[in-house]
């Protein structure tokens, strides 16, 4: 119970890498506040925490609204306390070929997927050092490393995640607070669910493991990063994509 006493916000945590990073923390004797941005979504992850018998709750958060932002903090303050554990998880994907793409997909993407970054690391930091202790975990993509037809706007914001990621951990590290990335592959969620057989194929034939990635070994990296096992490891990039990029 490495994370016992240790309070964990994840945001995105309403399924998929978010659900797993969310439930292994709390395995690991954090309590977990996990965020949505419907009330539906919410009390999905307040289910999922209290079926595995994890203290905390769901709440719904825009990462993009400030209000939002600031009514999700005012809660935490009232029912629990400022985290020690951020994880940076949710994100949208809006795909198009770049000279197809509309202003508002690149807007979307780069507000939730980088923006959003800024905004929720910046308010938690505060706390965090004044405590003199602090894990800031940043979910990019393997897309950020490598590109990919029709996500440049996906791309970029990932790839500006893990800059934000080496720069923050520079200016904090000596408050002993740790800056990193998980930088997943393909990993078998509901989007890769969607996948025709052909382009599953495809996809396995890039990754030397010839599977798909699980969410809970996303999870695992995360886990081990906020562990006093990764004290002395900042700035990192983590990738769990079975191969299918080698920095």
């Amino acid at each position: 119970m490495s994370h016992k006493g240790k309070i964990a916000l994840v945001t995105g945590a309403s399924r998929g890498i978010g659900r797993a990073i969310a439930l292994a923390l709390g395995h690991e004797g954090a309590t977990v506040i996990g965020t949505a941005t419907s009330s539906e979504g919410a009390d999905k992850i307040t289910c999922a925490l209290q079926e595995a018998k994890i203290a905390g709750c769901g709440i719904v958060l825009n990462v993009k609204e400030k209000n939002s932002i600031d009514a999700a903090v005012t809660l935490m303050k009232q029912h629990y306390s400022m985290p020690s554990i951020l994880v940076n998880n949710a994100a949208v994907t809006r795909d198009n070929l770049f000279l197809r793409m509309k202003d508002e997909e690149w807007d979307d993407v780069i507000q939730t997927n980088l923006k959003s970054i800024y905004s929720m690391t910046k308010i938690c930091l505060r706390d965090m050092l004044k405590a003199q202790w602090g894990r800031i975990i940043n979910v990019s993509s393997v897309v950020g490393s490598t590109g990919n037809p029709g996500q440049a706007n996906y791309a970029a914001a990932k790839a500006g995640l893990i800059g934000l990621t080496k720069a923050v951990a520079q200016e904090v590290g000596s408050r002993n607070i740790t800056v990193n990335a998980v930088s997943p592959g393909f990993i078998d969620t509901d989007m890769t669910r969607d996948l025709s057989e052909e382009h599953r194929n495809t996809l396995l034939q890039r990754i030397p493991m010839q599977r798909l990635g699980q969410a809970t070994e996303v999870a695992a990296a995360v886990v081990f990063l906020a562990s006093p096992g990764a004290n002395y490891i900042t700035g990192q990039t983590l990738h769990v994509n079975g191969g299918m990029f080698m920095p």
